[in-house]
C-alpha cells in the first residue's frame, strides 16, 4: 500500500520545509479553531499562497478546524470555511459535529477527516464516523498494531495514524484537566499541559503523567494505513524538515538513517518510545525530567572543580548546547559550550570516542559523576536543512473575475460582480479599433499583486472609439480597489427549538446497581446505569425498567467485551441507552431505540445538536466544561431535549497508561486509588485494567448555577468513587434544592466569562 507522509506546519516556513523534504501532504491551522491555538498559524494570504505552491508540486493541504465551537462563533466559522473554499484546500480535519454538519450542508466540496480529538479507538467508532460521511479517520495514538489492523479491514475508509512527536497522557478529546482546573480547554486548543507538571506521590516528586515522544521509525512500514502523520505544529521549520526527511527516507526504502535520527534529537526531542504499538507498555513516561532532552553523548566519569570529564559518543563543538541531568531539577541543566579540551589541549571540536574536558559555567551546581550528558543543539545540524521556497506571491491563489468594459463618447465604465468604476473624458474615433481592444485586454489582464485574475472580458465599443492606455490602467485600478473576495452567501438556518419544559426533572447516574436499587423510585425521573462487561443480566433486572437507561463507557478497546451483555439487554427489550463515544452508534440500532449522548460527545452549539437529532438521538447532554452563558442559550434553543450535569466526579483525563510501579505480569488489575498533590491541590488517580483516570479530590457541582439554565433534565452522577447510599440521598436532596454541596467546585461556570 502506498503511504502518504503527512507533515505539520505551524507557519509558512515550516510548510515550505515540509514540502521540500518530501511531505505528500501538509496539515495546518488558521488563526481560529485550531487545536494548536498558540501556534503562529496561517492568514488567508499565506494559506492561499501555500496551497497554490503545494498544488503546483502535486501535494495536498489539509486545514484543521478541530476544536469545539460555542454558539457565538458560528458566524466566524463561516468566514473560515470561506477562506478554505477560496484557497482551495483539499480537506478539513474536524472534531465538532456541528462543524461537520455545516460543511456537509454548505461546503460539500470539502473532504472530511475525523480528528484524533474524536477519540476513535476501535473498529465500531471508525465505522460510525464513516457512516456519518467522514472519508478519513485519524485514530487514537494509544492503539496497538493488532488493533489498527482490525480497523483497517473497513473498506473505503482512509486511516491516518500519528507516527512521530509529542504524546498526551490522556486519550485526545476526552481530557478536561486543563479546562476544569485552569479554565483553558484542550478541546479549544488552549491546553496548559498540567499533566507535564511534577506531582507529589507517597512523599516523592515525579512527572508521573509526562509522556515520552512517539517515534515509530521503521515500524511505520508495518502499518496498514494510508496516512502517516507527524505531530509538531508548534515546532519550527528546522524540526519539521528533519523529521520529514527522516521518514521520507524510510518510506523510500532507504532505511532508518541513524545520523538523521540523531539530528532530530539535537533539535527537539524527549526520550523516544513506540507507545503501545507493539503491545501495552509502561515504559512510555519520563517521570524524572520534562521538556527537550537532546542526544545522549555520554556519562560523566569525573567532576574536577569546574570541569567534567567524559568519553564522547558523538561529535561536539564549541557553542553547541549541552544539557546535564541533575537530580532535583525538573529540566536538565543547560548551557552553551564555551571551553572544550582534549588531552588538556583547548579545541574547537571533538570527535566521538574522544575523552573530553568540558568547562562548566559558574552557575552549575549539583553536577555529579555518572550523570547523563546530552547534546541539545548543534550548529552543524542547524545548518544542515536548507530548503528552497517560491518567490513571494508567485503562487498566490487568485480569484477569477469577469469584467465588462463599456466605452461611450464621454465615459468609460468597467463592471464586475455588481461593482463599477468609470472615467469621464472625450473619446474620438479610433484609427484601428483592434488596437483599442488589445489595449483594453492588456490593461485588465494586469491584476498584479491583487487576489484576482481575469477570467472573461467583454468589450462594448459600438462607436469604435479610442481610449488612452493610461486611462484604461487607471480604470482597472479603480475597479479592483472596490472589490474584495466574495463573502459567503451561506445563512445558517435557525434550528427550531422545542417548547421548554416547566417541570424540573432529575436523573441519577451510577456505576453500581446497589446505589440505584436503593433510591426511592419517585425521587428521580430516570436512572442511568454505567455498564461494565462483568455485570449480570439478573442483577440489572432488579432495577425498574421503566426508569432505567443503560450507558456505554467512553473508552472500550474491545467491543466484544460488551457484545453478549448488549445483545442480551436488547433481546430483553431494554430500549433506553446512553453513549459517550461514537462506537456506541455502531453497536446499537439507534433508529429503533431511545438513545442519548453523554457529555463527552460535546454539544457546544445548536448545529451539533441538530446533527445529533438527524442521527436519531433522542436527547443530548451539555458539556461540563462549558460556560454558563452558552449553556443558557443552548438549553433555550436546543432542537431536542437537553440534560445538564449538576454533580459529577469529572474524569480530568482517561488514559491507556498505568500509573502503578509494579510489574505488569504480576498485576491483579483491580482498582487502586492513589493520592497526588500539586500546588496545594489534591488529586485522586484511579488505576484499573491497565489504565488510569484522574479526578480532583472534590466533585464538580453546579446546581446553584443550574437554576439559571432551563434544562429539560438535571443529572447527578455517582460513578467511580465509593459513595454510600446515604451520601447519595443527602447530596441529591441538596442538588434538588439547587444548592451546591460543600467542598465542591463549579469549573468554568464559576468563572463567569463567555469563553474558555
Amino acid at each position: 500500500m502506498a503511504k502518504e507522509l503527512l507533515a505539520p506546519a505551524g507557519d509558512l516556513e515550516a510548510g515550505y520545509a515540509a514540502l521540500y523534504y518530501g511531505a505528500d501532504a501538509v496539515y495546518l491551522g488558521l488563526k481560529q479553531f485550531s487545536a494548536r491555538a498558540t501556534a503562529q498559524n496561517f492568514s488567508e494570504e499565506e494559506l492561499g499562497e501555500f496551497v497554490g505552491y503545494a498544488h503546483h508540486l502535486g501535494r495536498k493541504v489539509f486545514v484543521t478546524i478541530n476544536t469545539v465551537l460555542q454558539q457565538n462563533e458560528m458566524e466566524d466559522l463561516l468566514e473560515n470555511l470561506d477562506i478554505c473554499r477560496r484557497c482551495r484546500v483539499d480537506a478539513l480535519i474536524i472534531q465538532d459535529l456541528g462543524v461537520a454538519r455545516v460543511v456537509k450542508q454548505y461546503y460539500p466540496e470539502f473532504e472530511l477527516h475525523a480528528s484524533t480529538q474524536m477519540a476513535v479507538h476501535n473498529k465500531a467508532g471508525a465505522l460510525a464516523l464513516k457512516n456519518m460521511g467522514f472519508a478519513r479517520v485519524v485514530l487514537a495514538r494509544e492503539l496497538t498494531l493488532a488493533e489498527i489492523k482490525e480497523i483497517a479491514t473497513i473498506p473505503s475508509l482512509e486511516l491516518e495514524v500519528f507516527v512521530h512527536g509529542a504524546l498526551c497522557y490522556s486519550y485526545s478529546g476526552i481530557c478536561q484537566f486543563s479546562s476544569m482546573t485552569e479554565g483553558r480547554s484542550a478541546n479549544r486548543g488552549k491546553c496548559l499541559y498540567p499533566c507535564r507538571a511534577a506531582f507529589e506521590r507517597d512523599g516523592k516528586s515525579g512527572h508521573y503523567f509526562s509522556m515520552k515522544d512517539m517515534a515509530l521509525e521503521e515500524d511505520v512500514l508495518k502499518l496498514p494505513v494510508y496516512s502517516l502523520k507527524i505531530e509538531g505544529r508548534k515546532k519550527n521549520a528546522l524540526y519539521v524538515a528533519a523529521v520529514t526527511d527522516y521518514y521520507r527516507g524510510i518510506l523510500d526504502g532507504k532505511g532508518a538513517d541513524q545520523r538523521k535520527a540523531q539530528n532530530i534529537k539535537q533539535i527537539f526531542s524527549r526520550p523516544w518510545c513506540k507507545f503501545h504499538l507493539r503491545g501495552r507498555s509502561k515504559d512510555v513516561t519520563d517521570t524524572r525530567f520534562v521538556g527537550h532532552r537532546g542526544l545522549f553523548i555520554g556519562k560523566i566519569e569525573k567532576v574536577s572543580g569546574a570541569e567534567i570529564i567524559l568519553e564522547l559518543k558523538h561529535d561536539i563543538a564549541r557553542h553547541d548546547g549541552i544539557q546535564i541531568e541533575i537530580e532535583g531539577l525538573e529540566k536538565p541543566f543547560g548551557f552553551s559550550l564555551q571551553k572544550l579540551k582534549v588531552e588538556g589541549r583547548s579545541v574547537w571540536q571533538a570527535k566521538a570516542g574522544d575523552k573530553v574536558e568540558i568547562v562548566l559555567p559558574v552557575m552549575a551546581t549539583g553536577v555529579k559523576k555518572g550523570a547523563a550528558v546530552y547534546l541539545a543543539s548543534s550548529s552543524a545540524v542547524k545548518g544542515a536543512y536548507d530548503y528552497t521556497k517560491p518567490r513571494p506571491r508567485a503562487f498566490l491563489q487568485r480569484l477569477p473575475i469577469d469584467v465588462e468594459v463599456d466605452i461611450g463618447a464621454d465615459t468609460i465604465v468597467a463592471r464586475t460582480g455588481g461593482k463599477k468604476a468609470e472615467i469621464r473624458g472625450v473619446f474620438g474615433t479610433a484609427k484601428d479599433v483592434k488596437k483599442t481592444e488589445d489595449a483594453v485586454r492588456l490593461a485588465f489582464g494586469k491584476t498584479g499583486d491583487t487576489l484576482f485574475e481575469l477570467r472573461q472580458l467583454t468589450i462594448k465599443n459600438p462607436a469604435e472609439r479610442f481610449v488612452p492606455v493610461s486611462m484604461l490602467n487607471n480604470l482597472r485600478r479603480q475597479l479592483l480597489e472596490q472589490i474584495t473576495p466574495e463573502q459567503t452567501k451561506v445563512q445558517l438556518e435557525d434550528v427550531a427549538p422545542r417548547p421548554l419544559s416547566a417541570a424540573k426533572k432529575w436523573i441519577v447516574k451510577a456505576d453500581r446497581i446497589g446505589i440505584l436499587a436503593g433510591l426511592d423510585k419517585d425521587a428521580v425521573q430516570e436512572m442511568i446505569l454505567l455498564l461494565r462487561p462483568d455485570m449480570k443480566m439478573e442483577d440489572i433486572c432488579r432495577l425498574p425498567r421503566e426508569k432505567l437507561r443503560l450507558a456505554l463507557p467512553a473508552v472500550c478497546r474491545q467491543t466484544e467485551e460488551f457484545a453478549s451483555l448488549i445483545d442480551g439487554l436488547l433481546a430483553a427489550g431494554y430500549k433506553k441507552w446512553e453513549v459517550a463515544n461514537y462506537w456506541g452508534l455502531d453497536v446499537l440500532p439507534v433508529k429503533k431505540l431511545d438513545v442519548s449522548f453523554d457529555n463527552l460527545i460535546y454539544m457546544f452549539n445548536t448545529q451539533a445538536m441538530q446533527a445529533a437529532k438527524e442521527l436519531g438521538l433522542s436527547r443530548v447532554t451539555l458539556a461540563v466544561e462549558d460556560t454558563l452563558g452558552n449553556l443558557k442559550y443552548l438549553a433555550q434553543c436546543a432542537p431536542l431535549p437537553v440534560v445538564m450535569v449538576v454533580y459529577q466526579d469529572v474524569p480530568l483525563f482517561t488514559s491507556a497508561v498505568c500509573i502503578r510501579d509494579n510489574d505488569c505480569r504480576h498485576c491483579d488489575r483491580y482498582s487502586v486509588w492513589t493520592e497526588l498533590f500539586r500546588n496545594g491541590r489534591k488529586y485522586l488517580a484511579l488505576s484499573e485494567n491497565c489504565g488510569t483516570m484522574l479526578f480532583a479530590d472534590k466533585p464538580f457541582a453546579a446546581a446553584k448555577e443550574a437554576a439559571e439554565v432551563r434544562a429539560d433534565f438535571y443529572r447527578a452522577d455517582f460513578c467511580y468513587r465509593s459513595y454510600t447510599l446515604r451520601e447519595v440521598k443527602n447530596i441529591l436532596q441538596q442538588l434538588k434544592n439547587f444548592e451546591n454541596p460543600s467542598n465542591s467546585f463549579a469549573g468554568n461556570m464559576a468563572r463567569r466569562r463567555e469563553t474558555f
